[in-house]
């Protein structure tokens, strides 16, 4: 989070607003000149400095500083209290007082763009952070309509990035429609603080562990009804994805930009041809943004390279130093996501891959090759050679054998929260630092284009049964492959019950059985099949992997949370885009775990199908489209054929399969011994939330080969970890207080003490 050792170097932005004018922090202004102080065309504006010394680049040298809570406090003597400001570690001021703004991290040049409306108006000015392909014209536009409280002009352009808005004495925050990049905020100084990160916030109001969240994301991750707003920091709260954070002199508004339809009736339905046409512009514009931008090297030259080594090309050597290639790449797993992906990026103008190249500009692919566990993938692999035969790629493949398998390395850098991404993370990084220093993946690709089970009851309450035939017959057929061919017979009639069931049930009826199935301790899953998985997802809300390892308190807590959403209307009562909504933001939260527990210096990685654009298209798709078998794969396919990609290899878009089960088993062997001593006396247990005993017995099943599920072991491995990770961290993300060091969590993890029987 912050400049640390032991923490993910990520980038975030963060300011406040209060009630008071001159409120004040390390970001205070010197009286200045409105025409000359903040002008236009500069990366960054007109305001430049670290936190401890950015003004705007007009002021009188001699004059006093105005604002800061020093000032406040001795109006007589500015600069006595000077020490008792407070501003970010390493941070870059965007704009000062009264409601200051400021960019922490590393943040390349191009990534931060600021503008005001009129120089004779300086305190009307955007700030967008991260990859926009806006011009200067476009942003301009989006002000004006920003000021008049038209939010969504803020959230159209192609790319990801978070936008900052302020009108006078009123500061907009936007999300984005997904939950990758996320607003927190939290009550400070008589006004709220928001960042882009919670443990900046964390830090700020020294905040204690929220036990009943951590609770809450082991026992239903997919619900936000159990999540709500909340945090792993008690006080620190989450802006919901779709929505914006309006501050007006400290006081806060939370207001949604999307139009959701609450009516449990269907729209009009698009267009089929016309709705992927919208998907493919919007994939297109996504990648077009990235290519457009500058093109960066590592910031810093990689250690000196000793020259040819044995079974070392180039590339391999300079992965092993850990620095990733100049320009762009791409995954190319033999799945469809990545390969549409790196096919567009390889075929739009725009120069893409290495900045200097003997043989043209050729963007580099990324292939990884589990030699520990071969046998599942060959298909894919071939594949993925398949498409790399294209002469615009230049692809490189990693191969790794058990250096590389799960729950390797479990020392790793603290991420903003938990996520299990954490046990694999050692695993990914190794292939990231071959890949390019803006580098894209297919992640979320299956969350947005996918049809989620329960979307078969949504099609049901809209009386449209034929759409069904398809996706239940899939699912009959692969009954009968997997050997059930009995049961097979009776899959239509299973599938279609329970999603009429699901049609018929209410979200408060869903929440109050949830609840009660929590307290029942009825948690256990047994998922052997898609059928299996498709029925389990045909609920308003269900248990997660790891709810069977909770203790009893710990299931009670969660579904005192989910009785109490039942009394708050969601934002749709239809089943199945509720739960689309709510595993999408699922995903989107634990993507940006995963690229902060996986980072290579000087790299970026991408996920265009997160963008705004993206997700917008995408929930333009007819239901009846999204259900059928291959529809993801057949979106992907059109995607590609409108831009000129027409011959693609057999089988490509055939389902990718979960993660190996067989290379997470091989990895917990290899580490069972560091896991049985992380859980001999783990803090999940001290907050009272699992049984630590229980625990590693569930770890030597599962070594074992025991039926145990394996992503509910690797949310609670990940969980522990970071609460070790941010326990014995030191540092802060605060400084220039006179007062004690400000960090979150101060005071460890509360030990939970069992109420008397």
């Amino acid at each position: 989070m912050c400049p640390q050792a032991g923490e993910a170097a990520v980038r975030w932005l963060v300011g406040w607003s209060s009630i008071a004018a001159s409120f004040g922090t390390a970001g205070r202004v010197f009286d200045r000149d409105p025409g000359r102080a903040f002008g236009h065309g500069s990366a960054y504006g007109s305001t430049y400095g670290s936190g401890q010394g950015g003004y705007p680049g007009h002021h009188d040298a001699g004059a006093p500083p105005q604002g800061g809570i020093a000032d406040a406090a001795h109006a007589d003597d500015p600069g006595a209290d000077a020490e008792r400001t407070v501003h970010p570690v390493g941070a870059q001021l965007l704009w000062g007082d009264p409601d200051p703004l400021w960019a922490v991290g590393d943040w390349r040049p191009d990534e931060i763009r600021t503008l005001t409306a009129d120089p004779a108006d300086p305190f009307t000015r955007l700030a967008v952070l991260g990859c926009c392909g806006a011009t200067d014209a476009e942003l301009r536009r989006a002000l004006y309509a920003a000021r008049g409280g038209a939010l969504r002009h803020l959230t159209q352009w192609s790319g990801s990035y978070t936008a900052v808005v302020q009108t006078g004495r009123r500061i907009t925050v936007v999300g984005d429609l997904a939950g990758a990049r996320p607003v927190f905020y939290t009550p400070w100084a008589s006004g709220t603080a928001y960042a882009t990160a919670a443990l900046p916030l964390a830090d700020l109001i020294e905040a204690q562990l929220d036990i009943g969240h951590l609770a809450a994301l082991l026992a239903c991750p997919d619900s936000p009804e159990a999540l709500g707003d909340g945090t792993p920091y008690a006080g620190v709260r989450r802006i919901p994805p779709g929505h914006a954070l309006i501050l007006r002199e400290g006081s806060r508004e939370i207001t949604g930009y999307e139009p959701v339809a609450s009516l449990a009736v269907a729209g009009p339905q698009a267009d089929p041809d016309r709705a992927v046409e919208g998907v493919r512009e919007a994939l297109v514009d996504a990648v077009r943004a990235r290519l457009t931008a500058p093109r960066h090297a590592p910031d810093t030259l990689p250690p000196y390279d000793p020259g040819p080594v044995p079974g070392m090309g180039p590339a391999d050597r300079r992965a092993a130093r850990g620095a990733p290639a100049p320009g762009v790449g791409a995954d190319l797993s033999g799945g469809s996501a990545s390969a549409t992906l790196a096919l567009l990026a390889a075929g739009l103008p725009g120069a893409p891959g290495t900045l200097i190249s003997p043989a043209g500009a050729r963007l580099l692919a990324v292939t990884f090759n589990d030699l520990a566990t071969p046998q599942g993938r060959e298909e894919e692999l071939e594949r993925a050679r398949a498409i790399a035969a294209d002469p615009r790629l230049h692809h490189v493949v990693v191969a790794a054998a058990e250096e590389a398998l799960p729950y390797a390395e479990l020392d790793g850098p603290l991420t903003d929260e938990p996520g299990p991404s954490l046990v694999y993370a050692a695993r990914e990084r190794r292939r990231l630092a071959a890949g390019s220093a803006d580098h894209f993946t297919g992640h979320g690709a299956r969350q947005v284009l996918d049809a989620h089970p329960a979307r078969l009851a949504d099609l049901l309450m809209d009386r449209r049964r034929r759409h069904l035939l398809r996706p239940v017959a899939a699912l009959a057929r692969s009954a009968s492959a997997s050997g059930a061919s009995g049961e097979s017979l009776l899959v239509p009639l299973t599938v279609y019950s329970a999603a009429r069931r699901l049609a018929r049930t209410t979200y408060r009826a869903g929440m109050e059985a949830a609840a009660a199935r929590l307290r029942e301790g009825g948690v256990t899953e047994r998922s052997s099949g898609p059928v299996d998985a498709s029925l389990a997802a045909l609920t308003w809300s269900r248990p997660g992997p790891a709810a069977g390892w909770l203790t009893g308190e710990a299931l009670a807590e969660v579904s005192i949370r989910l009785t109490a959403a039942a009394g708050r209307p969601p934002l749709s009562l239809r089943p199945g885009e509720a739960r689309a909504r709510a595993v999408l933001a699922r995903h989107a939260a634990d993507h940006r775990v995963f690229e902060q527990a996986v980072e290579v210096r000087s790299q970026r990685l991408h996920a265009p199908f997160l963008d705004n654009q993206v997700v917008r298209a995408a929930r333009a798709l007819p239901e009846s489209l999204r259900v059928q078998p291959g529809a993801r794969a057949a979106i992907l396919r059109t995607v590609l054929s409108a831009t000129g990609v027409r011959e693609l290899p057999p089988g490509w878009g055939a389902s990718a399969h979960t993660p190996n089960e067989t290379a997470t088993r091989l990895g917990l062997r290899a580490a069972l011994s560091e896991l049985l001593a992380l859980f001999a006396a783990p803090l999940l247990a001290d907050a009272g939330l699992i049984d630590a005993r229980v625990v590693q017995q569930a770890l030597l099943d599962a070594a074992d080969g025991r039926p145990v599920p394996l992503d509910g072991l690797a949310e609670l491995v990940s969980m522990e970890l970071w609460l070790h990770r941010l326990l014995a961290r030191r540092g802060t993300c605060w400084t220039g207080t006179s007062a004690a060091r400000r960090r979150a969590v101060p005071e460890g993890v509360p030990v939970h003490r069992p109420a008397l029987s």
